[in-house]
């Protein structure tokens, strides 16, 4: 089941939030489409099947995220922050191609009256192979989708069954080739460390994807979360827990081959031509989460919705937040650490000073040849990606 909304400040009664100067340039909306058709054994994200919506139609609920759309435009008015025309749009889920191509389409039309997007705003929408039809991608075309996300998790029909997901490789073959033929910008996001995947298996993964010739590819490990079907099994022993040196192996590997066929990382997951919207997270811009469980960031303030379609429904037109929370500097630092040392661009080296972080933990860094000073620029190197979540941790303690 999908896992717990943090704790937080209620939503401000007069519906407007605090002007505070975040360095943020950009404006970026993620739409989150709740549905899906079954729920995969590793997935804990806030997804419904169709016995789990009580009432609620999957058919209607474009017209609740175009609400929150209206909503999201008086809010940022009222509070006199700066309208800025947005940069990308990301539909996520859930299961998003299980829309309609008129729904996304009347989402869409609604931001754009809205707000207004940039002539290049790169507009994605993450797609399942098995309910992306060359029909549906022809129609999200003309509805405005330029870029579409693949969820192709592995090319091992064994490590797929563990996953529960019933697609194969020929419909992922079929589906990201008509994408292309359309003028999409494709990527095919990837997981390893199932259990039972062998290295050789996932080579061979690797080895398909590359055969697609994608502009992006993201590579995520899986991870194990309470409460679902894969940490039961793990549990009872009917599955073999997941090996961390293994899925190191893995990771470098993933490196060796995607940077080799020339995938430059720009994330520590994610290779190839870089995604606007995956950007804005990792650079703390502005965005608006519209959905069910969403979670947006706009103007140093956090806010997140109602998880359950229904509750999130009957909330609006009022605010569909569940709590909120105003960043403060030095968690706003935290995260620029946090987040920035993942990027291949790194981090600004004064960041260090303004976190009070002494100069021989990064020296001794340097040294273990894990970071790297490039002028006024902090990277790690590429020995230090497998660690660099540790290494905030050990900054920050």
């Amino acid at each position: 089941m999908p896992s717990a909304l943090p704790l937080g400040e209620p939503w401000p009664e007069n519906n407007r939030l605090q002007a505070v100067s975040t360095g943020a340039k950009s404006f970026h909306a993620y739409v989150h489409i709740p549905f899906c058709e079954v729920r995969c054994g590793y997935c804990d994200f806030n997804t419904y099947t169709a016995n789990e919506l009580g009432g609620i139609k999957r058919s209607d609920f474009h017209k609740p995220l175009i609400e929150e759309v209206l909503f999201s435009a008086k809010v940022l008015r009222d509070s006199n922050l700066e309208q800025q025309p947005l940069s990308s749009v990301f539909f996520g889920g859930g299961t998003p191609s299980l829309f309609a191509a008129t729904q996304v389409g009347e989402i869409l039309s609604a931001l754009n009256e809205a707000f207004g997007s940039l002539a290049d705003c790169e507009v994605t929408l993450e797609a399942n192979p098995e309910s992306a039809s060359e029909e549906l991608l022809e129609s999200l075309a003309i509805a405005g989708v330029n870029r579409i996300s693949v969820g192709v998790q592995s090319f091992d029909p064994c490590v797929l069954n563990t996953l529960d997901r019933v697609h194969d490789a020929g419909k992922v073959r079929a589906v990201i080739a008509a994408a292309k033929s359309l003028g999409y910008r494709v990527s095919a996001d990837l997981i390893y460390g199932a259990p039972g995947e062998t290295l050789e298996s996932w080579r061979e993964t690797l080895l398909a994807a590359l055969e697609l010739g994608t502009e992006h590819i993201s590579a995520y490990s899986l991870i194990v979360e309470p409460g679902t079907a894969v940490a039961r099994k793990i549990k009872k022993g009917e599955l073999e827990d997941v090996d961390e040196d293994l899925n190191a192996e893995k990771y470098e590997l993933t490196t060796e081959m995607l940077e080799g066929a020339g995938y430059g990382y720009y994330e520590t997951s994610n290779f190839g031509q870089p995604s606007i919207h995956n950007l804005a997270y990792w650079t703390s811009q502005n965005w608006w989460g519209y959905g069910p469980g969403a979670h947006s960031h706009i103007s140093g303030s956090r806010f997140w919705n109602h998880k359950h379609p229904q509750r999130y429904a009957v909330a609006l037109p009022s605010s569909p937040a569940a709590g909120m929370e105003v960043l403060s500097l030095r968690q706003r630092l935290e995260e620029e650490l946090l987040l920035g040392l993942r990027l291949s661009s790194g981090v600004r080296a004064n960041l260090f000073d303004d976190l009070e972080i002494a100069q021989g933990k990064i020296d001794q860094l340097v040294a273990e040849n894990l970071l790297e000073v490039r002028g006024e620029r902090v990277l790690v190197t590429k020995e230090g990606r497998l660690l660099v979540d540790r290494m905030v941790v050990d900054f920050l303690s």
